[in-house]
Formats: structure tokens, C-alpha cells, sequence
């Protein structure tokens, strides 16, 4: 922050323009082989619950579609494709049969991955069903703005090996965003991400959507509720650590997905979204275990599954966005 000595060689430049080509570069981050799993632990890596239950949203999305002759699902961010296989595979054999299925990724195709998933870096056009994007937006890189001494919001600038100094002010369109969305209080050494760069990216995914659900689960927050210092941070093999620019590490930030939402959006937490999905983490009765001990330690495992995914102060805490094109909330009668 303000004050720290200058480190190694190297440009100072914004966060946001470190973290792109830190992460998406030729030999960035998020090119490895060993993609997203290989460092840190996903919805979709908790258990296979998580994408049943997103196989099951896309099944309501068909239905209030009118079960259309083609039905799309997109899984933006794809990673190694984790998430589209297991969507597919839990799909009713008629559902399958009428579904094309899209993963969005930067880095190539994976070996080994269903042939019938469409392997894309960008989301197709006039998508009718589910475009889903989980943990997409955090990585989205964004600026990050400070307060300095006098009052006054400036831009952090940081060089490869992770030092920062303030440069000028936030101005033009960051600072309207700042005043809406994340006004910063005139104390020194506050700290704000800025949002815009997501709420645009966010904008063109749903642009995609001709008609169904687009939907964003990310570690998020809302007004009245920002971080005073941030939320910029580092992951390497499955551990926090310091968010350095130089491609060994993630750099993310949790998301303004209150800000991101367009008209008609809503913000829930994924508990509340996968219980209204039927996920709810109930433990199966006792009589069961006498009735079919190797059934009652089934259901057992997968109600820590389902638990693990809603719980209160972990993965349950994650913000869904639910954007409704063409077609009602397929989930507000149950849970919103």
C-alpha cells in the first residue's frame, strides 16, 4: 500500500492491465496444464452434486422454455471442462439428446473430454437455455483505487513482483462507478476494487442469451457490505498467498455482482439458490442405516456433500446472479 518501498525492476502499471496478462498471457496462469484444480478448490471440485444441481436448473430453464428443439448450455470459464461433463451426464437421456453443450476457455481443449461439448473461447451468439459462469467474474481484472492522505481515491500501480505505489486519480467513468457503487470514505488506505471491466463483461455474456438464464456464481458482495480494504488476493496450489502479477499465482477479487446485475437480476446466496434446486444437506434417517446400511452411507456422504456446498461461512456463502432473458425466474417461486 502507500508508502512501500520500490522493489525490483519493472513497469508500474495498473492492476488491472498486471493481472490481464499476468493470468491470460502467453504464459500466464491460466494457460497451465493443470488448470484451475491444480490450485484451488471449486463448487464444481467439492462434489458432483454441484453440477447435478445445475443440470437440474437447466432442466427448469427447458421447461419454461417450452422444452425447444435445441437447448443450449454454456459453462463460461470452463476450466478443464469439469463442469460441462458433469452437466451433460446427469441430463435425462431426452434432454441430452436435444442439448448442445458449450465450454468457454482460454487454454485448449483438454484430452479426454466428451466429444458431444463444443470447445470455444468465446460464448456462442443467441444462446436458448443456461449460459452459466462460475467463478468467472473474478477473474475478470479490474483496477483497484486508494485513498490517499489528502481524501483523494488514486489508482494503485504495481510492478511484476507485487510492489504498489498510488498514481493519479480515479476519473471518467471508474470514478462515476466508485461514486455508485463503492464510494470510498476519505480515510487513508482505504481500498476499492473497480467493478466496471465485470459489469461489462457481464453485459456481453447475457447479450449472448436470446432466450433462457444466464447466471454468475462468485465470491461476491453487495452495497452496504464492501470490504474496507479490498478483497485482491493471491492463490497458488490450493493456499492463499500475496497477489503478485508475474503468472505464478491466481489473482482474484471477490465480485459487485449487485453492480453487475442488469435489469431484472437478482443476487441470492448458493445456499438459497441450491435448496431451491432440492440440494438442502438433510441427513437421511436412521432407519435407513438398518434397513440398507451401504444406501444409508451413500445418502450419508452425499448430505456432507450437499452440506459442504450450502454451508454458512463457506461455498454456501457464494452470490448467484440469476438474469432471467425472455422467461421468468425459473427459481423465484421456490426460494428468491
Amino acid at each position: 500500500m502507500t508508502g512501500r518501498a520500490r522493489g525490483a525492476a519493472g513497469e508500474w502499471r495498473g492492476w488491472r492491465a498486471a493481472t490481464r496478462d499476468a493470468l491470460y498471457g502467453p504464459d500466464g496462469f491460466y494457460r497451465r496444464p493443470e488448470g484451475p484444480a491444480g490450485h484451488f478448490r471449486t463448487s464444481v471440485h467439492a462434489s458432483p452434486l454441484f453440477a447435478r444441481a445445475v443440470a437440474r436448473l437447466l432442466g427448469r430453464v427447458d421447461e419454461a422454455l417450452g422444452h425447444p428443439g435445441r437447448l443450449d448450455f454454456v459453462d463460461m470459464a470452463a476450466g478443464r471442462g469439469e463442469l460441462a461433463a458433469g452437466v451433460l451426464a446427469a441430463l435425462p437421456a431426452g434432454v441430452a439428446a436435444r442439448a448442445r453443450v458449450y465450454a468457454v476457455e482460454i487454454a485448449g481443449r483438454p484430452d479426454g473430454l466428451d466429444p458431444r461439448i463444443e470447445w470455444l473461447t468465446e460464448p456462442p451468439r443467441a444462446v436458448t437455455g443456461l449460459l452459466f459462469a462460475n467463478e468467472w467474474l473474478d477473474n475478470v481484472p479490474v483496477d483497484v483505487a486508494e485513498v490517499d492522505a489528502d481524501g483523494v481515491p488514486r489508482l494503485v500501480l504495481v510492478r511484476e513482483d507485487g510492489t504498489e505505489r498510488l498514481g493519479g486519480p480515479v476519473s471518467g467513468a471508474e470514478a462515476e462507478w466508485l461514486a455508485r457503487w463503492w464510494p470510498l470514505p476519505g480515510e487513508e488506505g482505504m481500498r476499492a476494487e473497480i467493478g466496471l471491466p465485470r459489469d461489462t463483461a457481464w453485459a456481453g455474456a447475457v447479450s449472448c442469451v436470446q432466450r433462457g438464464l444466464a447466471v454468475a456464481v462468485d465470491y461476491a458482495h453487495t452495497a452496504g457490505a464492501r470490504p474496507p480494504f479490498g478483497t485482491l488476493t493471491g492463490f497458488r496450489e490450493g493456499r492463499g498467498t500475496a497477489p503478485v502479477p508475474d503468472g505464478s499465482c491466481d489473482v482474484t477479487a471477490h465480485v459487485a455482482l449487485d453492480a453487475c446485475a442488469l435489469p431484472g437480476g437478482s443476487v441470492v446466496s448458493q445456499r438459497t439458490a441450491l435448496r431451491a434446486l432440492d440440494l438442502t444437506g438433510a441427513r437421511p434417517p436412521l432407519t435407513l442405516a438398518s434397513t440398507n446400511p451401504a444406501e444409508y452411507v451413500r445418502a450419508l456422504a452425499s448430505a456432507g456433500e450437499a452440506a459442504e456446498l450450502t454451508a454458512p461461512g463457506g461455498l454456501g456463502d457464494f452470490g448467484w446472479l440469476i438474469q432471467p432473458v425472455g422467461m421468468a425466474n425459473p427459481l423465484a417461486e421456490r426460494a428468491l
